[in-house]
């Protein structure tokens, strides 16, 4: 499982021109793909995951949502397992198939909400517009 992870003084998810999901102050926006491996691994890459995002300490202070109680705005993301180093068009062989990446992103999800996080989220398989403000910038890929 892989996330590209921003922190953000506010985000948004729009689909067909409506908000679907938002953070209105300071939080994380989490991109998160899913590899096709990952469901084999049981729900430990889930847990971690969960884990890991919930107490990154890279907001203000070296602290964390789990901290501060910051939301976090997590939109399923296959691309981030795209293959690009053969060829001008990218395969996407190692990400979870739909199905798949779908309910390992929702068990991520509940995951942060069953340790308290706050948690707004896109929709799987829309057409998303995703803004954001970026904090710092600070952005980091989180790899489990």
């Amino acid at each position: 499982m892989r996330a590209v992870v921003a922190r953000v003084t506010r985000a948004a998810v729009t689909v067909d021109g409506a908000v679907v999901g938002a953070l209105d102050g300071p939080g994380l926006l989490v991109l998160l793909g899913v590899h096709r491996d990952d469901p084999a691994r049981g729900d430990e890459p889930v847990t971690t995951m969960a884990r890991k995002l919930h107490e990154l300490r890279i907001l203000d202070g070296e602290q964390s949502c789990a901290d501060t109680g910051a939301g976090l705005l997590v939109v399923s993301q296959f691309t981030l397992y795209g293959e690009t180093r053969r060829g001008r068009r990218p395969s996407w062989s190692a990400a979870a198939p739909g199905d798949v990446a779908e309910r390992t992103v929702d068990a991520v999800v509940a995951a942060l909400r069953a340790r308290g996080a706050t948690v707004a989220t896109g929709v799987f398989g829309a057409g998303m517009a995703v803004e954001s403000v970026n904090d710092g910038p600070f952005t980091v890929l989180v790899e489990i």
